[in-house]
């Protein structure tokens, strides 16, 4: 904390009147079938950004991201999206975000303090946005409930950015507590904490450097028919959590995905399945069953890789490492592992026995003399949600 308010004060001559705190993020089932109205499966983890902001006399609004050592500048009389303005975009989005909805914001200084950069792909960006937003409604003693700060949220981003407000992405950042992971279900808007209470495990975060390449446009998928013909293999079970489950009847499931070409059934199909692992995660999780949430957890990743073709051999030679750990307990595994984020590349999670970790790290040593990138791998815990930072 101390690191931040010191790189504030001398940068703009005074200590940041508010300072906040939002967490990292990942996901760990289901970030790819929100357009459906399913479920996500998330962890807040303790990978913090801090915002500190304080008040200017004038309307200009000056950023500075400690770590890149970069300064950007915005007029709250000419705020405009600019390209090359990158990660201070989604702060002036949050300005945006409230100006756009009728509340009075001024100037100010503002500075973004986080070991992780957001290329890395951990929800840092949605920190940011996040953090901002609870920042400038402290400050500027706006008055919105949570529930407009998740409209100026939204706002931001659609309007301002141009890009999808992602609710699980959201709920994370700001509902997440310790020892928890965050149920998002889209079709209600709704969230719940369910207990990640593991014991004598440890979760890594692993950036494998592999440069994104998509194979397909996963935008496709999201057309309103193939979420009608998704609909129609929704049904009703009332001893099932959220009410419904898709359709297991492969005659009634190749009935319905007929109208579509082999790749978009197969997508199709994943989603669907993707759905079940959601629930079986989740009922690891409230019942403390690691056997049940890892193996939901590997077949997800199973189905990431197969049908939604979204991995790359680097990521799934990182996954197979760790399924081989222990490959005579079935009933009692000791981790499992799956590709997170937008896919195509990038980073894995994996939750192991504390005795595995080292060997783990091991692993990556050998891979990077295999494929010749040089991985990141963090140590996390399920984090609190955004929150002011006291003195």
């Amino acid at each position: 904390m101390i690191e931040v308010i010191n790189a504030h004060l001398q940068e703009y001559g005074q200590r940041p009147d508010v300072l906040v705190c939002a967490p990292g993020r990942f996901h760990l089932i289901g970030e790819h079938s929100w357009f459906c109205k399913d479920k996500t499966l998330s962890m807040a983890v303790d990978l913090p950004v801090y915002i500190g902001i304080s008040l200017r006399n004038d309307s200009a609004v000056r950023f500075h991201f400690v770590q890149l050592d970069e300064r950007k500048r915005a007029n709250l009389s000419s705020l405009k999206f600019r390209k090359e303005d990158r990660w201070a975009n989604p702060i002036k989005a949050m300005i945006y975000g409230f100006t756009s909805g009728g509340f009075s914001v001024g100037g100010m200084n503002v500075t973004v303090w986080t070991d992780i950069l957001p290329s890395a792909g951990f929800g840092i960006t949605t920190a940011i946005k996040t953090a901002s937003a609870y920042g400038m409604r402290e400050l500027f003693s706006v008055p919105c409930s949570d529930a407009q700060l998740l409209q100026v949220i939204e706002r931001g981003n659609k309007l301002f950015l141009g890009v999808g407000n992602y609710t699980a992405d959201i709920f994370s950042a700001m509902y997440a507590e310790p020892d928890s992971c965050v149920l998002t279900d889209h079709s209600r808007n709704s969230y719940e904490l369910l207990p990640f209470a593991f014991e004598d495990t440890v979760v890594l975060l692993t950036d494998a450097r592999v440069p994104r390449i998509s194979v397909w446009d996963e935008t496709t998928l999201h057309e309103p028919g193939n979420v009608l013909l998704l609909g129609e293999l929704k049904e009703r079970r009332h001893n099932v959590h959220g009410g419904w489950q898709y359709e297991d009847s492969p005659t009634e499931i190749n009935e319905v995905l007929a109208v579509v070409n082999e790749d978009m059934r197969r997508r199709l199909r994943c989603i669907m399945l993707e759905h079940q692992y959601v629930l079986d995660a989740a009922d690891g999780l409230r019942h403390g069953d690691f056997a049940r949430f890892c193996k939901a957890v590997s077949r997800s990743h199973d189905a990431m890789r197969d049908l939604y073709l979204l991995s790359c051999p680097e990521i799934d030679w990182l996954v197979k490492r760790v399924q081989n750990f222990d490959m005579t307990s079935v009933r009692n595994p000791n981790g499992c592992s799956r590709i997170t984020g937008k896919g195509f590349g990038r980073c894995t999670y994996t939750i192991l026995k504390t005795a595995d970790v080292e060997p783990y790290k091991q692993k990556l040593v050998e891979y990077e003399r295999i494929f010749g990138f040089h991985p990141s791998c963090y140590s996390v815990k399920p984090a609190r949600g955004v929150h002011l930072v006291r003195e």
